[in-house]
């Protein structure tokens, strides 16, 4: 090799190593991680392999989060095989006992429910594999030793549109919240939130709470039944925007598009939503930054040999903004980056 192609070899070395130093910067920076931690998470010198599952990659925020995992992987040379939990805790366990069975660098886990998945994880954590839970908790944290949650403040983002729903309807009215999935301690944190809010209304009258399992198809039957069940309703808060638009092209068909909807997670379709007056508020669950967070974290604990509760916290908040038309454009570059 000449001198000269050393040097270009060397140049876009150091070039590919600045760029992966500030892309972590940007997405530890949102994990409340130190900057200065980010910078020193370099793409591993060999191949890493990491096994991940959330609950089911028929939920969007799900498909998202495989492909930020996926992005992020490629750029710090991890090689990440896929578990789907198919939004089914039995299906799930299934794939994580098979997970359990095979040896992996790190591994991360969104939990379908709480508690369904404790024995394959605690036996893999007993064969010092670093386990990241994400979004939601696989147990208590004082049961298991995973190595870091990264999640959000699941109250705070049920709260926030509940209370914009509120404020929207002059604070009095009849709503109705859908939930996910009851076992999913995200869910129990979104109605926890909603339950905050509308309490301090009584002049809001709650008329119906049922899950929907974050299933599109369940939650469109609900909204048949509630549209045929209650002739007013002004408000409706989804615990995740699939289930908001699919109840949404219930409410189109009804000629009921006067109710106010509400959702989480901030998908691109309802950022478009949003943006077009369709939906009236969603706030950001980062699944990007929680999935791409993953894949650091694993780096980091691999080559790096960050120790949970040292280099990084036990639980890591990973919040996202409330999206309104003023912002809603900003978001959606950010997710098409992995970055948010």
């Amino acid at each position: 090799m000449s001198g000269t192609d050393k040097f270009s070899t060397t140049r876009r070395d150091l070039l590919q190593s600045a760029a992966l130093a500030g892309a972590a910067t940007t997405l530890f920076g949102g994990l409340g991680v130190s900057p200065a931690l980010a910078a020193g998470v370099g793409r591993s010198e060999k191949p890493l392999k990491a096994a991940f599952s959330n609950a089911g990659l028929q939920a969007t925020w799900c498909a998202q989060g495989k492909q930020a995992a996926e992005w992020w992987g490629k750029l710090f040379n991890v090689e990440v095989t896929w578990f789907d939990g198919q939004l089914d805790a039995v299906k799930q366990r299934a794939a994580i006992d098979n997970m359990a069975s095979q040896k992996w660098d790190f591994v991360a886990i969104q939990a379908f429910g709480i508690g369904t998945l404790t024995q394959p994880v605690q036996k893999m954590i007993a064969a010092g594999t670093p386990v990241i839970d994400m979004d939601t908790l696989i147990a208590p944290l004082d049961q298991i030793n995973v190595h870091s949650f990264l999640a959000p403040d699941n109250e705070f983002m049920g709260a926030s549109v509940t209370q914009a729903l509120c404020n929207a309807i002059g604070g009095k009215g009849k709503i109705i919240m859908t939930q996910g999935a009851l076992g999913h301690t995200g869910a129990q944190g979104r109605a926890k939130g909603f339950e905050s809010v509308v309490k301090q209304f009584p002049n809001i009258e709650v008329l119906d709470t049922q899950p929907a399992d974050w299933d599109v198809s369940k939650a469109a039957r609900l909204w048949e039944t509630y549209l045929t069940k209650y002739p007013q309703i002004d408000a409706a808060f989804f615990h995740n925007d699939d289930m908001a638009l699919a109840a949404a092209n219930i409410m189109k068909a009804r000629n009921r598009t006067n109710i106010l909807i509400g959702g989480v997670d901030a998908m691109p379709p309802a950022i478009q939503a949003v943006s077009e007056g369709r939906m009236f508020a969603t706030v950001r669950n980062p699944s990007c930054r929680i999935h791409g967070g993953a894949i650091i974290a694993g780096v980091a604990a691999v080559t790096a040999g960050e120790k949970s509760g040292q280099g990084i916290p036990k639980h890591v908040i990973t919040d996202g903004p409330v999206v309104t038309k003023a912002n809603a454009a900003g978001m959606q570059w950010m997710e098409n980056h992995f970055l948010i």
